[in-house]
């Protein structure tokens, strides 16, 4: 399959973080996380091979990228005690105790990959309606299938929590504020898909 320049260099972002985590949790025997990696890799290949079919421009392929970095580099314990970058709490907005706590990197990675899911649903939608289809309507059926992935992803989350022996997924709470920053970022990403495919029409 033939790639443009410009997607090299997004194949070649992927590449170079994939290598670099994966030799660092070979390095810690932690084999667990390799199969995230694993996971990643996997559809980092779907996408890349079925670009002809869904279409998905630049923006959607760089931000899914910094989605998967993010992913896997928050998620590695790098921190004292073995804690990872998901569990750094940022701003004191909500104290309630234990893991019900706004805002914590956990719920701003949620935020931003429900955001970049939606735009891509957005944007594989709408490359193939016709135009007469609303922009209102696309907008709800991209925002609902972001929280269906968002959905899915917790249900994967869950699936680890009771398989795994090690994992930092948390709490009920956990879950609950995930789904709720999964809803808003999914929102936002909706209507910034709905104005960035009107800005390349123009």
């Amino acid at each position: 399959m033939h790639f443009k320049k410009s997607e090299w260099f997004v194949i070649g972002f992927n590449l170079i973080y994939l290598l670099i985590l994966g030799a660092y949790h070979v390095f810690v025997k932690n084999y667990e996380f390799l199969i995230y990696i694993a996971v990643l890799l996997i559809f980092g290949v779907i996408i890349i091979s079925t670009l002809k079919v869904s279409r998905l421009d630049l923006l959607a392929l760089w931000l899914l990228s910094i989605w998967g970095f993010l992913h896997l580099f928050a998620g590695s314990p790098f921190l004292p005690d073995g804690k990872t970058i998901y569990s750094l709490r940022l701003l004191p907005i909500f104290d309630g105790g234990g893991q019900f706590y706004i805002l914590k990197m956990d719920q701003l990675i949620h935020f931003y990959g429900f955001f970049v899911a939606a735009l891509v649903v957005y944007e594989l939608l709408a490359t193939r309606v016709k135009n007469n289809v609303s922009k209102g309507l696309l907008i709800f059926i991209a925002w609902i299938g972001g929280m269906g992935l968002g959905a899915l992803n917790e249900v994967i989350e869950f699936i680890a929590f009771i398989s795994l022996q090690h994992t930092g997924v948390g709490d009920v709470y956990n879950t609950g504020l995930d789904l709720i920053f999964n809803l808003l970022g999914a929102l936002v990403g909706a209507f910034f898909a709905s104005w960035w495919m009107g800005r390349k029409r123009l």
